[in-house]
């Protein structure tokens, strides 16, 4: 049967494709397809661990003292009768046969059906069984990973294998986990939870995929295998859609190609409006391979490099001062002298700090938590690490520091502080970097937009976080499904904070970009030019649609019809100054 799922579109395009649904059980297993014609030996491999299992079961039971409670005997007897049931067994061989999915992923997804059954159940002895369910199920999987041969890192599917092209369901995906999509011929992604500006869907974005998120239920709705059209541009998702829908999609689909063909052709056409005002339009990028991109598409340098990127997802330590100064320096060098503004690393809230075995205090999940430099400042040798990284690379080119989530006046004191350090340290080892390195000052907290002239005086730039900056000003978690409507570029006291940043900034002749999701977004280029913004920062996949919409614009028009626009705060008033504006 047909039927359509909504949520908020995040990344543009049409994918159509079949569904590869990522388990929600709480066991963290990996997630990929057994290679064609290696079914039968994955499906040995569950049936030996339920086996070992068992023989551990057996080896326990004897090796009970005398005097153990009856309890213990009975726990493993409650165990090995499930173990004994062959139906336990029986659907995951059935989904590593019939959908080639691995062995750990075959079990989870028959264990999710279990205890959804059991949720059901009313007897609350019955259900308690759920547990001694789930408990057996942890038992086979590690088996599992012990197997030689197994693969105990959590991946997602080989990208060379795949016999349609396939779109994720899942009921959300952390961005250290949507990093390794590069890796592999996923074409979409469809996530219960999530919000527009979330990690994950900016990610998102910079694979140039299309996605959905916030589509409630949708891995509870979507089953494995299940065909989809994602469309990217509505934020629909079309689950077994029929024939007619199919055509009219891909004809669609042709009609975005064509468009995304045409827009190429502006990559060589000099970023200026019609009144002949110079724009200049950076990249935001991820990973240093991003940068190359960016430059193809005409980038003239790199306003935001969220260096944490480099941090996550890490099964050993962090990276130390020599990887991180090779990947600065391999971004500096691909920029070609253009200038790169390298983020301090920014974990916490969404973006956890991934260090298997790594003895540093936990990031805050809050976004008003321990995140940014405050994180930094509390970890001074991981800090000065990075800075002494970033210091050399700047011998290299136009390398520059961004601090993010600055506020207070002694945060803006210690950092510097410890910059002077990280250069203290470099001329004590003999080690070149630019002793007249920029540093630049992210405002993205209400705070810090109230004090600016604290930061105009004190910093060489400035760039603006709209994500962030939206989020605290409006006092919503922007990574929170429940509030997520409620982020609003076009509130009113977003936009009067944004211009009048803009306008001391300018006042004062410190340059100022913004990066954060408002720059990328076409529909706003010219709300922003009106602001006299004329640096823009956004992932390089959004560079040519910014650009169209700055080759088509009047600045002098624009501020001419911008303060109607300041002054309306009645979402109707608000709405015609937009209209006329825009117009």
């Amino acid at each position: 049967m047909t039927f359509a799922l909504h949520g908020i579109p995040v990344s543009k395009g049409i994918a159509i494709g079949k569904a590869v649904l990522i388990s929600r059980a709480a066991l963290e297993v990996s997630h990929y397809l057994v290679e064609p014609g290696k079914e039968q030996a994955e499906a040995q491999k569950l049936l030996d661990a339920f086996q070992q299992v068992r023989l551990e079961l057996d080896q326990l039971r004897m090796a009970l003292p005398k005097d153990a409670p009856q309890e213990m005997g009975a726990f493993l007897d409650v165990h090995a009768l499930i173990l004994a049931d062959p139906a336990l067994a029986e659907k995951p061989i059935k989904l590593i046969h019939t959908q080639r999915l691995n062995a750990a992923w075959a079990l989870t997804t028959e264990l999710n059906d279990l205890l959804e059954q059991f949720a059901e159940i009313e007897d609350p002895y019955l259900k308690e069984r759920a547990n001694d369910i789930r408990q057996v199920a942890e038992r086979v999987i590690k088996a599992l990973n012990a197997q030689k041969g197994s693969h105990p890192e959590t991946e997602f599917l080989p990208s060379g294998d795949m016999e349609v092209e396939s779109i994720i369901v899942a009921h959300d995906i952390a961005p250290h986990d949507m990093l390794r999509f590069k890796e592999h011929a996923f074409i979409g992604f469809v996530t219960d939870l999530g919000g527009k500006t979330s990690h994950t869907a900016i990610v998102a974005r910079s694979m140039e995929i299309p996605a959905v998120v916030g589509v409630r239920h949708a891995s509870e709705m979507i089953r494995h295998g299940d065909w989809l059209i994602l469309d990217g541009e509505q934020g629909v998702v079309v689950v077994a859609p029929d024939e007619q829908l199919l055509a009219e999609y891909r004809k669609l689909q042709t009609q975005v190609s064509k468009e995304a063909r045409k827009l190429q052709q502006l990559k060589h056409a000099k970023t200026e409006t019609l009144d002949r005002v110079d724009i200049e339009l950076f990249a935001n990028i991820e990973l240093p391979e991003d940068a190359e991109q960016a430059v193809k598409l005409g980038a003239v340098g790199v306003g935001l490099f969220r260096s944490e990127f480099l941090f996550m997802d890490r099964k050993q330590a962090l990276p130390d001062e020599e990887q991180q100064y090779q990947e600065y320096r391999r971004v500096v060098d691909l920029m070609y002298g253009l200038p790169v503004n390298i983020r301090t690393i920014d974990v916490g809230a969404d973006k956890a700090l991934g260090a298997g075995g790594s003895d540093v205090s936990q990031t805050g999940t809050s976004p008003l938590g321990l995140r940014a430099i405050r994180w930094s400042l509390t970890e001074p040798e991981i800090f000065l690490t990075q800075l002494r990284a970033i210091l050399r690379a700047s011998a290299h080119g136009q390398a520059r520091i961004m601090i993010p989530m600055l506020a207070h006046a002694k945060e803006i004191d210690e950092t510097f502080r410890l910059i002077e350090k990280a250069k203290q340290q470099l001329i004590q080892r003999g080690q070149s970097f630019n002793p007249n390195i920029q540093i630049g000052a992210m405002i993205e907290i209400p705070a810090a937009a109230l004090v600016l002239p604290l930061f105009i005086d004190r910093f060489d730039f400035l760039s603006i976080g709209t994500n962030d900056l939206i989020q605290y000003t409006l006092a919503i978690d922007r990574a929170d499904h429940a509030v997520a409507h409620l982020y609003d570029p076009l509130h009113p006291a977003i936009l009067n904070l944004m211009a009048n940043i803009i306008d001391q900034a300018k006042r004062a002749n410190v340059p100022i970009a913004v990066c954060g999701e408002m720059a990328g977004d076409p529909t706003l280029t010219k709300l922003l030019l009106a602001m006299g913004l004329t640096d823009f920062s956004m992932h390089f996949s959004q560079l040519l649609l910014v650009k169209r919409e700055i080759l088509q614009a009047n600045v002098g028009m624009l501020k001419a019809r911008f303060p109607r626009v300041l002054k309306a705060y009645e979402p109707e008033a608000q709405a015609k100054a937009l209209e006329r504006l825009l117009a």
